[in-house]
């Protein structure tokens, strides 16, 4: 059923009922917040506990990657501090995303496990001038895939080697790609987040893992047949850090399936 850029159907072509949209929130007013940060070197650390490398590592980009805005601060390198693009589907593609090109065109597609999640990628998509489609899958799942474009062909050419699939030399993991790849296949099971990969190859997986390092996110991998593949992100200091990086939950979010900062 083919969507409109703007992610919305016509009259004609309404998503259907088991995508409910949910209704508005009542806004809700917001207590001030202290400027200090949970990664900040003068939060005392609970006796016992020693500050492990990569959150010494994170205190230190965290101080320099920060801006204050009203009562909380925006995290340079966060979803919310640039404009979506085309390159931010790289994220979907450290997941369980798929490219395929077609002549001198390419297009992008997904499998999810909750409506919501079709919601939340339509509208992301949209924001980045990409039309999308979604078809309801045998298992009781949902495929999201983009049309045919040429806007596609460079993360095409970036991520195929011939038919197998590779990040490329040097990938990295800002807040927007990692907004995609949380809607389309991040688990939130406090006190940690799973964040479900794509293919077989654990050449590929290590590759994403080490991107997940470089932005401060040093995840465990869950093997396949463990409930994997995936990466696991647990301790506060991390799951806070993701949360900074993905930005504010997206509407069609249900309660407790997106991290927040408070």
């Amino acid at each position: 059923m083919p969507l409109s850029g703007s992610g919305e159907t016509s009259a004609a072509q309404p998503l259907p009922m088991s995508f409910p949209l949910p209704a508005a929130a009542p806004p809700t007013a917001r207590r001030p917040r202290a400027r200090a940060v949970a990664s900040d070197p003068t939060e005392e650390t609970p006796a016992g506990e020693a500050p492990d490398e990569e959150t010494r590592a994170g205190e230190t980009r965290t101080r320099e990657t920060r801006t204050p805005v009203g009562d909380r601060q925006l995290v340079f390198f966060g979803a919310e501090t640039a404009e979506p693009s085309v390159a931010d589907l790289a994220g979907l593609l450290a997941g369980p995303g798929e490219v395929h090109r077609m002549g001198g065109t390419a297009r992008l597609s997904v499998v999810v496990d909750a409506g919501w999640r079709v919601h939340v990628l339509v509208a992301e998509l949209a924001q980045r001038g990409v039309r999308a489609t979604w078809t309801p899958t045998e298992d009781q799942r949902y495929a999201v895939q983009t049309a045919y474009t040429r806007a596609i062909v460079p993360l095409a050419a970036a991520w195929l080697r011939g038919p197998t699939q590779q990040p490329p030399a040097g990938f990295q993991l800002d807040g927007r790609r990692l907004r995609l790849w949380l809607a389309a296949a991040g688990v939130v099971d406090p006190p940690e987040i799973l964040l479900h990969l794509g293919g077989v190859d654990p050449g590929r997986w290590s590759v994403v893992g080490a991107a997940l390092t470089a932005a401060g996110l040093v995840g465990e991998l869950v093997e396949p047949g463990a409930g994997g593949p995936a990466y696991r992100i647990s301790g506060r200091r991390r799951v806070l850090r993701l949360a900074e990086l993905v930005g504010e939950p997206p509407p069609a979010a249900p309660p407790g399936a997106w991290p927040v900062r408070d």
